[in-house]
């Protein structure tokens, strides 16, 4: 055969395999408003950026008729590309192709592209719409399955792994998702559930739909497993551009400096987004945008236990990662929840070489029995785990309320935080004034001819003498109490001078964390 004729064969082989489940099926794939999996590689990755590869494997199936039947690429397409000119790896399962069922040497494709992301070292993108394990191919498919597991494992900490889900992702598939850092979901498309609608019907007599079961909203607000919602794919990829653009590509490097830019100041000024009351509830994100470059913050999992809030912003054209307390929701208090989402997000940036820094205003952690018997006391401690173990430069700002042990947990400087500053208006105690005036105060205010009188004279007492950051200023446990509109200068300082900070500790195996 002459190599003219080799060529065009190779071409026709291309065009079979490149149209993956036949046209029916990716109209039928379109007509429920998703993208195929070409589509979204080409959607996500920079222009003319992506390079497929094992477009010609085959399945390995040889029973229930398996052996007779063509899988293109066996319902995955794997390849890399470039996201804002940085490498990535990446691949997505095709549902056109039995349903992006998840065989042998799928797997195997998967892991191939994972094992080359960290050979070197880029991060992997995983585009996920499957029907799950291929029943067919048995134990091979479970295999897969592990295999992938093991290897999310062992990127963890070493490369970003980012997975999007965009269609169903149920049984053992969900357990990939759930070891990566972030997770995309879209509504009314993305799927997630370990036991789907109908075996709860048939084990439990309960009715529900998948939307309500693990649709993208229940994902995001309720189970804390999303990271980012999104309404439309197209926003889907937006979103991991931006979040591509604020972290580096591995554990060995920086996120990549930006030009810097002042804090949009006529939309968030600072002095004007404080309250003067200490009652009055103020939205921390404000805060942060009225101190961060171009008041740009992108936030993470902003559903989910919103008395916390975390994300990316950049001083002086540099990342960091926020983590603040929200005092419109609960207070600002800690709980289960919020310490979930504060603690794994803390770890995220100490892997990968970003500082952090905290705002601090909380009355502590939320009290109550299905607090107590959710295990609050585990949970909270994976905030003080988090901070402790963390090696990155910590800058912390105590805003107003610290009380109890939430302000150890919120990297106070007994966690070992690199800088502490506190603005006039921070009140620094083991509880609130009210708290402790009647505590200490009791008898008197209870032998007093006007107890009322006398208890509002106690709590003034109390402020004046602890409810303020000049105590602990005096013991050497706040580094500087600062005017508010001084916070985006130390912060930039602080953060430069320990740019090159090095912590030792221990040495051991790993340590281990309250999950």
């Amino acid at each position: 055969m002459s190599l003219t004729k080799k060529t065009s064969d190779l071409k026709k082989r291309m065009r079979d395999a490149l149209m993956g489940g036949g046209q029916v099926a990716i109209e039928k794939q379109k007509a429920t408003g998703k993208m195929t999996a070409r589509e979204r590689i080409i959607a996500l990755v920079d222009p003319k950026s992506f390079h497929e590869y094992d477009l010609f494997v085959e399945h390995a199936g040889k029973d229930f008729n398996m052996g007779d039947k063509y899988l293109p690429g066996d319902g995955v397409i794997t390849g890399t590309g470039t996201i804002n000119g940085y490498p990535v790896c990446i691949y997505a399962q095709d549902f056109t192709v039995a349903g992006g069922s998840l065989g042998y040497m799928h797997a195997k494709k998967i892991t191939k592209i994972m094992d080359h992301a960290m050979k070197l070292k880029v991060p992997i993108i995983g585009i996920n719409d499957s029907g799950g394990a291929r029943i067919q191919e048995g134990v091979n498919s479970l295999a897969g399955y592990g295999e992938i597991f093991y290897r999310n494992t062992q990127a963890s900490g070493v490369i970003p792994q980012i997975s999007v889900i965009l269609g169903p992702c149920a049984g053992g598939a969900v357990y990939s998702p759930a070891l990566t850092d972030f997770v995309f979901v879209v509504d009314k498309i993305s799927k997630m559930f370990i036991t789907g609608p109908e075996v709860i019907k048939t084990v439990l007599g309960e009715e529900i739909s998948m939307e309500e079961l693990g649709g993208a909203r229940v994902q995001s607000e309720i189970t804390g497993n999303a990271h980012f919602f999104a309404e439309s794919e197209q926003e889907c990829f937006d979103q991991i551009k931006t979040l591509c653009s604020f972290i580096p590509w591995n554990n060995i490097k920086k996120a990549e400096a930006f030009p810097k830019k002042p804090p949009r100041s006529r939309s968030y000024n600072i002095d004007k987004i404080f309250p003067t009351n200490p009652r009055q509830p103020y939205d921390v994100k404000d805060i942060i945008r009225s101190i961060v470059d171009d008041s740009e913050f992108f936030e993470v999992q902003s559903m989910f236990a919103a008395n916390i809030v975390i994300g990316f912003a950049r001083l002086n054209g540099h990342t960091a990662g926020f983590v603040a307390n929200q005092p419109l929701v609960l207070a600002g208090v800690l709980d289960v929840d919020s310490s979930d989402k504060a603690a794994r997000f803390i770890r995220y940036c100490d892997a990968f070489n970003i500082p952090l820094v905290t705002l601090v205003d909380l009355p502590g952690y939320l009290p109550g029995v299905d607090q107590e018997h959710a295990g609050v006391i585990r949970h909270g401690a994976k905030v003080l785990y988090a901070y402790s173990e963390a090696t990155v430069p910590k800058m912390t700002v105590i805003l107003r309320k610290a009380y109890g042990g939430g302000y150890i947990a919120m990297c106070s400087s007994h966690l070992k935080a690199d800088f502490v500053f506190a603005w006039p208006t921070a009140e620094i105690a083991v509880m609130g004034p009210e708290g402790a005036a009647n505590i200490i105060f009791r008898n008197e205010i209870k032998n007093a001819e006007n107890p009322e009188e006398m208890r509002k004279l106690k709590i003034k007492e109390y402020k004046e003498k602890f409810a303020n950051p000049y105590v602990a200023a005096a013991y050497g446990y706040v580094d500087a109490v600062v005017e508010p509109t001084e916070t985006r200068n130390m912060l930039i300082h602080a953060l430069e001078i320990s740019a090159e900070k090095i912590e030792v500790r221990p040495n051991k195996k790993h340590g281990i964390p309250p999950f």
